[in-house]
């Protein structure tokens, strides 16, 4: 797990992190996290979207979130990752929702 101001901290500084929304394609154009790439849980190929952004490797930092507590696209997607050999995989569970609530600015 990790918080919003974690993030928000991690991207102020600059640090070497993957944040990837893992809801569908509607939700990530409505809005998403700065600097955000985007990867759908449920596609098929979600496994193989995620081995092209890190270039296959597994020590590469994931931040992984949806839209809230209570969506199960994130918890789904950090197991599926931990499952394929990834070792540092943090779910975001507040989501948009509690980026929205910590006050922080959406990408434009």
């Amino acid at each position: 797990m990790i918080t919003a101001p974690e993030i928000k901290a991690w991207i102020d500084r600059g640090d070497n992190f993957l944040l990837v929304d893992v809801r569908t394609k509607e939700g990530f154009e409505d809005k998403h996290l700065p600097g955000a790439r985007h990867a759908p849980v449920h596609d098929d190929d979600f496994l193989d979207q995620m081995k092209e952004m890190t270039g296959g490797d597994k020590q590469q930092t994931i931040v992984v979130y949806c839209s809230s507590k209570e969506c199960q696209a994130s918890p789904a997607a950090a197991k599926k990752l931990a499952m394929e050999g990834y070792r540092a995989v943090y779910d975001f569970d507040e989501g948009v929702a509690g980026w929205l609530q910590a006050g922080y600015d959406f990408a434009e």
